[in-house]
């Protein structure tokens, strides 16, 4: 059987599912990782494939293929916010990012050096691959479409929703000074104070001020020809073309990149950028809709991957002490950061609990490990990458099961509502 005809075949019975199971699954308690996941799976007994599906061998390509599916799905979180950008407003997603993501990374590295006997190196990796939430596998749980007419720019979008897409959308970067940590005690030792001070000029300061900068630039110059350029011919919010999204995306990215900045932070905040030059512009949903196709349809050839993979052995050294970690970090330290980090922060108490529950892990973790391991020699590659794939797929599942139902409910509980926070702002 040739090949490349089977992989045209795959790609397009799983575009066309991509489009019908959304519809089919509405309001059922399955979600369309799961479904993918598990055809992924059944593809991969089959004797049809003949190539290895591990990873071991295609680290460089898992790595850039997940790379374009996260920014992506970046550029998705960031023009999907309606709320505007502030100290108080967003006050959860600053309490997520900078007190539960910090305390997870040193959990998981704690349980990983302890409970798997892993290398130090390799336990900060799998605590800091690890402490991204995810904003590709979280669609019951992310922001809608932009809003096209003025709403009370605090009460745009319900404390759940919101506090989780912007999480995604900004901890897919931050986790990265987290890597290059775990990269650099690879190659320099656990000597800390020998490296720790470079560590934190360049990978800590400099890459995320160029990145914020990269996307702010971008962003500004972007919504500028989008909307208020004086030449109607290059005012491409006339023209209603999606696709331009793909440019923001690319451009903000790679132009960082090539700084030596984090382009997922320029991604996200060229998002923002770009959808606060003129907030309730049609154009947005143009944009987030275009770039939602792209994303559900990457995102179902990541998914099917995985469960080829997982039929082909890539859980094969899985033992109890790795299930037992993985529902430790789904079931107990997520919730447990957040909800040390939310105390006293925006929402009910159902809300709250609903933010630390739904920390959903998947293809950032992914893309995180393959760039580690492309980049330095780590030990027991393999059980990571075991380690790494049985959280992101118990995360599929967990939360896959859970999320309309829980979502449901939330949206029907009296007395929650939209976020109503008000005044005080900058």
């Amino acid at each position: 059987m040739d090949l490349p005809d089977l992989m045209f075949a795959v790609v397009g019975v799983g575009a066309l599912l991509a489009s019908l199971l959304p519809r089919v699954l509405e309001g059922r308690p399955f979600s369309l990782p799961i479904v993918f996941l598990a055809l992924g799976v059944l593809l991969g007994t089959l004797p049809l494939l003949p190539v290895d599906a591990g990873p071991a061998g295609h680290t460089t390509f898992l790595e850039h293929f997940t790379e374009v599916v996260i920014i992506i799905a970046i550029m998705g979180a960031g023009l999907g916010l309606d709320r505007m950008i502030g100290w108080r407003r967003w006050r959860n997603t600053w309490r997520l990012l900078a007190v539960a993501m910090p305390l997870t990374i040193v959990a998981v590295a704690l349980l990983g050096w302890w409970a798997l006997g892993l290398a130090p190196a390799a336990a900060a990796l799998l605590g800091a691959v690890l402490a991204p939430t995810d904003p590709v596998l979280a669609g019951e749980v992310q922001v809608g479409e932009p809003a096209s007419e003025p709403v009370d720019p605090d009460v745009a979008e319900d404390e759940v929703r919101f506090s989780l897409t912007s999480e995604a959308g900004l901890n897919d970067a931050l986790a990265f000074p987290f890597v290059y940590f775990a990269i650099t005690m690879a190659e320099q030792g656990t000597q800390v104070q020998d490296w720790f001070a470079r560590w934190l000029a360049v990978d800590v300061v400099y890459r995320l001020v160029v990145g914020a900068l990269g996307g702010l630039a971008v962003g500004w110059l972007l919504g500028r020809l989008f909307f208020s350029t004086r030449h109607h011919s290059l005012r491409l919010a006339e023209h209603r073309e999606g696709f331009v999204a793909l440019a923001a995306t690319f451009l903000a990215y790679g132009a960082t990149e090539l700084a030596q900045g984090y382009g997922f932070v320029a991604v996200f905040v060229a998002a923002v950028t770009i959808r606060s030059s003129e907030r309730f512009h049609g154009y947005h949903r143009v944009l987030h809709h275009f770039v939602e196709q792209v994303e559900r349809l990457l995102t179902v050839l990541v998914l099917l991957l995985l469960g080829a993979a997982v039929a082909d052995g890539l859980l094969a050294d899985v033992g109890w002490r790795e299930v037992a970690v993985a529902a430790a970090i789904l079931l107990v330290l997520r919730p447990a950061a957040a909800a040390v980090a939310l105390v006293g922060g925006a929402g009910t108490r159902a809300e709250r609990a609903a933010v630390g529950f739904f920390g959903v892990r998947g293809i950032g973790s992914v893309y995180y490990l393959a760039y580690a391991l492309n980049s330095v020699e780590f030990a027991d590659p393999g059980r990571l990458y075991g380690v790494v794939a049985l959280v992101v797929i118990g995360s599929v599942l967990l939360h896959g099961l859970t999320a309309g139902p829980v979502m449901t409910r939330l949206d029907r509980q009296p007395g929650v509502v939209p976020s109503a926070e008000t005044g005080g702002d900058t």
